[in-house]
């Protein structure tokens, strides 16, 4: 089977191996496949569940059945979930990111792109926000205005394109698809996803669009896949869905190597629920997709998910129920991140009477499968701001593509409108809002030492990283056996304090031993904190630390293949 995966810096752990022979060895097969991270994908994938009569969590039964050990060897290991843990005292702190103080870094102000009442739009719904290492610039497909093209409708849609150097400053160049606009694909749209996929290697297909598009003839939504060599000159349609409801979108999971789509559902508990389905081939997934009925199942399309019973309510109309308005995922480090768009209300009817914006606020989940997402915290990551004059009063929007790491910071981005006297649910512009590198969670100690010992876990790395903020504390590492002895060499005595550090990538050391001296054996590492705050851990085989994870949308100095590994690889 052909894999997109760069497998040279993907070797499994030694335990695994060990249970494959013994596995050969009773002649038991294989049925399962195991994911870099020690869990077990069943057969039957993607799982089937009833459709729920009462909102509830997603199940996350890779967090009840664990492996038995797990490997480390992609990505920086976070701290979001349980998965990582099998004792700590130490504080989970959730954080979220700090908005630009110069927001909105792209605004409707081009006459192209409103719609024929004058309602403004220029804003990613969903669409992308990607760094291409390759051209070395910051790109941004987004949703605007078509009453210059499309004038059926009082709303109508298609894509531009704009650029910047630093993510925070954007340029709309013209381009020489329509009438020297920054208009790259005309079509009638809803949302769209653009996904720059850096590890194709035919150029002819680097760039994904996966269109929302209205079909003239019935007026009803469906997929339509288009391929780019620059995202800016997009080829025809090469595969189209069955009709779909307005706001779907698309992911990759590198993990599985799998192209996946996120779509809007209708169930008793609410008419914004998630089917989702999974495929290989990106044009077969799009061909597979069409709306699905609760009278028959299908073959590829499964219920997904529903809003759950800890969705946030809008404090003005706290009657109405929250629903689910869009699901976006992408890969980051060693985890699927997952950005739910709450729909918190009112009905559109209200809001138009009362001239105000929909809430919509975005959440997290994290998945370490690429199906079921934890949800430990359900406050908003990013919120709106119901301040007149503020970018983002309501409808806030997830983009495909972020985060973006700049540096020791990422890059959010969504959209927001503001109050409009034009059109109530219009005035869209694009915001940022920066974090932490790997800053979702800490496991947080005060004056009073703490610690946090791991599940069992193997590894092939060479040495072991941190990121952690002990500015004004200290941080050790033991590392234990399997029966949760200090090795020797390796106790807390023997490790070199971290101390007066905040980075994002500190290396651990012991004084007299490596390591590396312990490839391949089933291990604990019990950290000891003292006022300060861990976020990740993980093993790299070079010294410059680079965690062979996933970059997500990108960042300057990266590898263009979309993976943490040095340049010259």
């Amino acid at each position: 089977m052909k894999s997109r995966i760069i497998s040279k810096y993907y070797i499994l752990s030694f335990a695994l191996m060990f249970v494959w022979a013994c596995q050969a060895q009773t002649g038991e097969s294989l049925n399962h496949e195991i994911l870099s991270n020690g869990i077990e994908i069943p057969k039957e994938w993607p799982p089937r569940y009833d459709v729920p009569s009462e909102r509830k969590e997603m199940p996350v039964p890779y967090l009840e059945d664990k492996p038995q050990v797990i490997p480390v060897n992609v990505g920086r290991q976070l701290f979001v979930d349980s998965f990582l843990i099998e004792e700590t005292n130490l504080e989970r702190v959730y954080h979220t990111p700090n908005f630009y103080s110069e927001n909105p870094v792209l605004e409707p102000d081009k006459e192209w792109e409103k719609t024929i009442e004058g309602a403004l739009y220029a804003s990613p719904f969903s669409d992308g926000i990607w760094y291409d290492e390759i051209d070395n610039k910051f790109k941004m497909w987004y949703l605007a205005g078509a009453g210059m093209i499309h004038k059926d409708d009082k709303q109508t849609f298609y894509t531009c394109y704009a650029e910047s150097d630093d993510g925070k400053r954007w340029a709309k160049i013209p381009q020489d698809v329509y009438s020297g606009t920054n208009i790259v694909d005309t079509c009638n749209r809803d949302a769209a996803t653009v996904w720059l996929d850096k590890l194709e290697k035919d150029p002819a297909k680097r760039y994904k669009m996966f269109n929302v598009e209205r079909r003239p003839k019935d007026r009803r939504w469906h997929f339509v896949l288009k391929y780019s060599t620059d995202g800016i000159h997009w080829s025809e349609g090469v595969a189209q869905s069955g009709d779909l409801y307005d706001r779907s979108s698309a992911f990759f999971n590198p993990f599985r190597d799998v192209w996946a789509l996120s779509m809007r559902y209708s169930t008793d508990v609410s008419y914004r629920s998630r089917t989702y389905l999974e495929n290989k081939d990106p044009e077969t997934a799009v061909s597979f997709a069409h709306r699905i009925s609760d009278n028959a199942l299908d073959k590829n399309v499964v219920f997904w998910f529903t809003p759950d019973d800890k969705e946030p309510r809008h404090p003005k109309f706290p009657e109405v129920d929250p629903g689910i308005y869009n699901f976006d995922a992408i890969a980051y480090e060693s985890i699927m991140l997952g950005f739910y768009s709450v729909w918190q209300g009112p009905e559109n009817n209200v809001c138009a009477e009362l001239g105000i914006q929909k809430r919509n606020e975005l959440l997290l989940g994290y998945s370490r499968d690429g199906f079921h997402f934890a949800r430990p915290s359900h406050d908003p990551f990013m919120a709106v701001n119901e301040t007149e004059g503020a970018w983002n009063w309501g409808n806030m929007q997830s983009i495909n593509g972020v985060p973006l790491i700049v540096g020791d910071s990422l890059y959010f981005y969504s959209s927001g409108r503001r109050l409009s006297d034009v059109m109530w649910d219009s005035h869209t512009s694009t915001g940022l809002a920066t974090l932490r590198r790997d800053g979702f969670v800490s496991m947080q100690a005060d004056q009073n030492e703490g610690f946090l010992t791991t599940e069992k876990i193997s590894f092939d790395g060479n040495h072991l990283f941190v990121n952690a903020d002990v500015n004004g504390g200290a941080l050790l590492v033991e590392v234990l056996d399997e029966q949760g002895k200090p090795i020797k060499g390796f106790t807390k005595a023997d490790c070199l304090p971290i101390k007066q550090a905040d980075k994002t990538k500190i290396l651990v050391s012991w004084k007299d031993k490596k390591i590396s001296d312990l490839k391949g054996q089933a291990i604990r590492l019990k950290f000891y904190l003292t006022n300060g705050g861990l976020y990740a851990f993980w093993m790299s085989p070079w010294e410059t630390g680079e965690s062979r994870g996933y970059t997500a949308g990108g960042g300057p100095g990266l590898n263009p293949k979309g993976v943490d590994i040095p340049l010259k690889n």
